[in-house]
């Protein structure tokens, strides 16, 4: 990839926005770190996953692209721990998703899969 001539250290990643690899390379650094104690790193983590939906989405994606298993494993989490005892009218606002079935179709639904509600 990278050729003898070559004077540019630029990397592209065509996939994955620059905001978004800043905050992965924040990741990393701290998670590199010697001298950070593990409930540092816990705190660090926290907050890491405490932003809007739309960044947590985007640093799936990234992760995924970038085949980190630790950030992907630890966004999936918190995607799951978003929706865990939540009703579809719940997550739809968590999420900002657009309910965009008739009431029919949610009453069919809502009757096929009575289990989950």
């Amino acid at each position: 990839m990278v050729e003898d001539d070559c004077v540019s250290n630029i990397i592209p990643l065509p996939n994955v926005h620059s905001k978004t690899m800043i905050k992965v390379i924040e990741y990393w650094k701290k998670h590199s770190e010697e001298s950070v104690s593990k409930d540092m790193l816990i705190d660090f983590d926290k907050a890491f996953v405490n932003v809007h939906h739309s960044i947590l989405y985007d640093l799936i994606l990234a992760a995924n692209f970038l085949n980190d298993k630790e950030i992907l494993d630890m966004m999936c989490q918190e995607v799951a721990d978003r929706v865990k005892g939540k009703t579809p009218e719940e997550i739809r606002k968590e999420f900002d998703i657009k309910n965009d079935f008739t009431p029919e179709e949610d009453e069919k639904i809502r009757k096929e899969n009575a289990w989950g509600f």
